[in-house]
C-alpha cells in the first residue's frame, strides 16, 4: 500500500513568530507587545491565534478613521486599478494635486498655501527645515525638550529626548538648539521656556541666524503635553520680531485627533509651515508639508521630492480620509471621546492608591501619568506593568513621556461607544490589578 507523504504547515503562533522575528529583525526595532496582528477592523485587532484586542494605540496615531474604513478602502481599491506608481517628478497624477488642493483649503494658515507630499513624518520634518532654511537664508533651528521629530539624523537632532532615540547615533546636524518645553506639573513655566530662548539668543545663536522654531502643539512622545496658548502667542511674537518662521509639527496631533482638524486651531496665532503624517493616509505611508505659498516656493525646482513621495494610492486614501472627517462628524466625536476619557480616568484618580497623576491633552489626544501614590514622582515600572497587563486582558495600550510614565490613548475616533467603554473598563482593571 502506498503511503501519502503529507508535509504539515507549522502552526503559526505569537511565540513562533516572535522567535522568527528575533532571529531576522534587529533588536533596535522595538515592539510594544509580542503579539502579531492578523486582521483588524475599525478599533479591533485579532492576533494570529485568534485573540481579539481593542486598539487604544491606533498604530501610534495613524488610524483616527479606524482600521480599514470602508470609504478609504474603496478609494485605495479604485486607485489600484489605475496606477500605483510613476514618481510624481517623472509623470504626475491627479490624486496628488487633488490632495494638495484639499489640504491647502483646510490648513489653519491664512492666504494662499501650497503642499508637498512625502512618505514619513520624519521626511516631512526634514523638508520643512529645508524649506525654512532656503526661504530665510538662515541655518539655525530651535526645538524643545520632550519634542519628537523623527529618527533620521535631522529628526534626532531636533528631538528633545535622548533615550532611546539618540543614544549612540551622534554626531547630529549642527545649528539645532533646545529650550525647555513648559510643563507646570513638572516645574517648568512658560516664563522658563521664554527665558531659555532668550538665553540661546545671548549664548548660542543670534536671532538673525535662526530660520525657524519648530514646536508640537501637543507633544507626542513627550507625553501629550499641551503647549499653553501664551507660549504660542509668545513664539509668534518672537518669530515676527526677528524674521523667524514658526513650524507646527502636527504629525501626531493632526486630522481631528484633538477635537479640531488641526491642533493649531485651538490657538489664536498661526504657523507659517505645518507638517502632517500618520492619520493623513488612513494607514498608508504618507506625509506632507503645507505652508504659505511664498515660503513653499522658495526651493528651486528639483530641490524637493522623493521617489515614493506622494504615492498615488496613498494620496487617494488621504482624499477619502479628509472627506470622512468632514462628513462623518469625526471632529466633534473626538471632543466627546476625550471628555468621556477624562471623566473615566478622573474617577479613578479620586482614589490616591491608583497612583494617577496629571490628566492632560486636547480632544481625543489624551493621557495621564502613573505616579507613586501621594507624590508627583514618576513610576515607570508600574506604567510598563499596566500596559503589559492591558495587552494580556485584550487592550493595546501605549506609554510615552520624558519620564516613561505616561499612558496615552490614540483609539480610533470611529470606535463605537460600546468598544470604547469596553476598553476603558480593561484600562481600569489593569490599573487596579497593578497597585502595590
Amino acid at each position: 500500500m502506498n503511503t501519502l507523504n503529507v508535509t504539515l504547515s507549522p502552526v503559526v503562533s505569537n511565540a513562533s513568530l516572535w522567535e522568527r522575528r528575533t532571529a531576522a529583525v534587529p533588536r533596535g526595532v522595538g515592539s510594544a507587545t509580542q503579539r502579531f496582528a492578523d486582521r483588524a477592523e475599525n478599533a479591533e485587532i485579532w492576533d494570529v491565534e485568534g485573540k481579539r484586542y481593542i486598539d487604544f494605540g491606533g498604530g501610534i496615531g495613524v488610524l483616527n478613521t479606524g482600521h480599514r474604513h470602508p470609504r478609504v478602502m474603496a478609494a485605495i481599491e479604485a486607485q489600484l486599478q489605475r496606477v500605483i506608481h510613476t514618481c510624481f517628478q517623472v509623470m504626475p497624477y491627479e490624486p496628488y494635486v487633488e490632495l494638495a488642493e484639499k489640504l491647502n483649503g483646510i490648513v489653519p494658515i491664512s492666504g494662499p498655501c501650497k503642499s508637498i507630499f512625502l512618505s514619513t513624518g520624519a521626511e516631512a520634518v526634514e523638508n520643512a527645515v529645508k524649506i525654512a532654511r532656503v526661504a530665510t537664508k538662515r541655518p539655525g533651528i530651535i526645538a524643545f525638550s520632550g519634542g519628537f521629530h523623527g529618527r533620521t539624523m535631522m529628526g534626532m537632532a531636533l528631538t528633545g529626548k535622548v533615550a532611546p532615540y539618540k543614544i549612540g547615533f551622534g554626531p547630529f546636524p549642527s545649528d539645532v538648539y533646545h529650550a525647555r518645553f513648559p510643563h507646570p506639573y513638572h516645574g517648568v513655566s512658560v516664563a522658563d521656556t521664554l527665558a531659555d530662548i532668550h538665553h540661546l539668543f545671548k549664548s548660542d545663536i543670534e536671532p538673525s541666524r535662526v530660520a525657524a522654531i519648530i514646536v508640537e502643539p501637543v507633544q507626542g512622545e513627550g507625553g501629550f503635553t499641551v503647549a499653553p496658548p501664551e507660549l504660542m502667542r509668545a513664539l509668534r511674537a518672537i518669530c515676527d520680531e526677528h524674521g523667524i518662521l514658526l513650524i507646527a509639527d502636527e504629525v501626531q496631533s493632526g486630522f481631528a485627533r484633538t477635537g479640531r482638524f488641526f491642533a493649531m486651531e485651538h490657538y489664536d496665532v498661526e504657523a507659517d509651515i505645518l507638517t502632517v503624517a500618520k492619520s493623513i493616509g488612513g494607514g498608508l505611508p504618507l506625509s506632507g508639508v503645507v505652508g504659505r505659498a511664498e515660503i513653499m516656493d522658495a526651493p528651486a525646482p528639483g530641490g524637493l521630492g522623493g521617489t515614493y513621495a506622494g504615492n498615488p494610492v496613498a494620496c487617494a486614501a488621504a482624499c477619502a480620509v479628509i472627506d470622512v472627517i468632514r462628513e462623518e462628524g469625526i471632529v466633534p466625536r473626538a471632543q466627546a471621546m476625550g471628555e468621556r476619557f477624562r471623566a473615566h480616568v478622573g474617577a479613578l484618580a479620586a482614589d490616591p492608591a491608583n497612583g494617577i497623576g496629571e490628566i492632560r491633552g486636547l480632544g481625543a489626544m489624551v493621557a495621564f501619568e502613573i505616579v507613586k501614590p501621594g507624590t508627583h514622582e514618576s513610576d515607570a515600572d508600574r506604567t510598563k506593568a499596566v500596559t503589559s497587563l492591558a495587552a494580556e486582558l485584550g487592550l493595546v495600550l501605549l506609554s510615552c513621556g520624558v519620564y516613561y510614565n505616561t499612558i496615552r490613548v490614540l483609539v480610533p475616533i470611529t470606535a463605537s461607544d460600546a468598544i470604547f467603554e469596553e476598553g476603558l473598563a480593561i484600562l481600569a482593571r489593569a490599573i487596579a490589578e497593578t497597585r502595590g
